[in-house]
Formats: C-alpha cells, structure tokens, sequence
C-alpha cells in the first residue's frame, strides 16, 4: 500500500492559478512513477500529467503549456501546478502511484490512488 494525499484544491477565477499536492505517507516519491488525474461531474477519468521515476513528463494535450508536473525530493511530494486556468478544468483531481510499465495515460495502470481533491474554476 502507498497511502497518498492530496492537498492544494479551491476555488479560482479563470486565468488564475492552483498548486496541488501529493504526498506519499511513509513512502519516497521517487521511488515510484506517478500521476494526475481527474473527474469532472458525468465523465470518466483522463489524464492530465506523468511523471517517471526519471523526471521524464508527460502531458494531455488540453493542458499542454498550462500544467507542470514535478517531483520534491525534499518534501516528498508530487506537485501539479496548474496556471491559466478555465472552467473546463473544474474537476476532482487524483493523484496516483503507477508501479509497473504500461501506459501512463491509462487509469487502469495504476495502482495506489489519492482521495482526490476539488478544483473548481469560475468564469
């Protein structure tokens, strides 16, 4: 198990800002590839951004030059900053553990999920 915990969520203008959280109780984030993810009310989960055990990142294509994706080895967390935010960005976000290769933008290739945490964006 890898207990994983969001933070960072709210409430925000578009064109504003986010800095989500994750951090892995008892476990080093390096150690492993990880995630986000999100889920907006009737959809299905999709990607947003991976990061390998190597820093190599990857990215959807809708937020591509807004997001980033980074890893600190000192406070042991996975972060997305998240700028240039739009409404359609308002979704419960996820963080998770892929442990085994496999496609990063498959939800279904991870293993440990976050309990996720509300990012809402406001016109």
């Amino acid at each position: 198990q890898v207990p994983l915990v969001e933070s960072g969520g709210g409430l925000v203008q578009a064109g504003g800002s986010l800095r989500l959280s994750c951090a892995a109780s008892g476990r080093t984030v390096s150690s492993y590839a990880m995630g986000w993810f999100r889920q907006a009310p009737g959809k299905e989960r999709e990607f947003v951004a991976h990061i390998t055990r190597s820093g190599v990142t990857y990215y959807a294509d809708s937020v591509k030059g807004r997001f980033t994706i980074s890893r600190s080895n000192a406070e042991n967390t996975v972060n997305l900053q998240m700028n240039t935010l739009k409404p359609e960005d308002t979704a419960v976000y996820y963080c998770a553990v892929k442990r085994y290769s496999g496609s990063y933008y498959l939800h279904s290739q991870y293993d440990y999920w976050g309990q996720g945490t509300q990012v809402t964006v406001s016109s």
